[in-house]
């Protein structure tokens, strides 16, 4: 299928551990992580007329879309599995009750796919998700969070097909759709 592809990038600081990491990964530690998301569209199916006039997708929609979804949820966060129980219970506000900090942090995940609070004991920003931050997981976490919010802001004309998720400047993982 012959088709044109459009990608902006982004970056964000935030802090992850891998917790059932056998190395160094299972420390609490940072990136500096860039995001890219990828947009398609078949030939012949650019827009035809207006602003957006043979475009994929106009690139400042894309930029407000990973902003909203990906740097203002997750920019200068710690980004934790929900089933990495101790740090989660060092995060714990002092006055609240683990157990059920922990069910309504889980009830989010659960429902939405994250949980973003900063109602911790640090008062510090902090993003859980159902798996651990691997950047995979964060590839298909934040393509999951991008898909529906592309495909409105194009009418329908563009389909997200890539997010990669550069962990450093050597290494980065991708998540694709179907025929990406």
């Amino acid at each position: 299928m012959k088709s044109f592809i459009a990608t902006r990038r982004i970056g964000i600081d935030a802090a992850h551990r891998v917790s059932s990491h056998g190395s160094k990964c299972r420390n609490l530690h940072g990136h500096r992580y860039e995001i890219e998301a990828s947009c398609r569209a078949r030939l012949g199916e650019l827009r035809a007329s207006g602003q957006q006039l043979d475009m994929v997708v106009d690139f400042s929609f894309l930029k407000e879309e990973m902003l909203r979804y990906i740097e203002d949820t997750c920019d200068h966060a710690l980004i934790a599995a929900i089933s990495d129980i101790d740090l989660l219970k060092m995060l714990c506000p002092e006055d609240a009750d683990f157990k059920d900090w922990l069910a309504n942090i889980a009830t989010a995940v659960e429902r939405d796919g994250f949980c973003q609070t900063d109602e911790t004991k640090l008062v510090t920003r902090l993003y859980v998700i159902a798996h651990q931050p691997t950047a995979e997981r964060l590839a298909e976490h934040w393509f999951s969070r991008l898909q529906d919010p592309v495909a409105e802001r194009s009418r329908g004309k563009a389909e997200l097909c890539r997010v990669r998720v550069w962990e450093t400047p050597n290494c980065y993982a991708d998540f694709n759709a179907p025929d990406a």
